[in-house]
């Protein structure tokens, strides 16, 4: 059950970032620089 635990939560963190690889934020808010290995999941 433990691992079942964890990989659903890997799959919402891979999700997560996903989503945020392929938005962009507006001028007046921050977005924090990404890491280079996230622009691999870019659409």
């Amino acid at each position: 059950m433990k691992t079942n635990v964890l990989k659903g939560i890997a799959n919402r963190a891979l999700s997560i970032t996903k989503a945020n690889v392929n938005s962009l934020c507006m001028c007046i808010f921050y977005q924090p620089t990404l890491p280079k290995q996230a622009d691999k999941l870019k659409i």
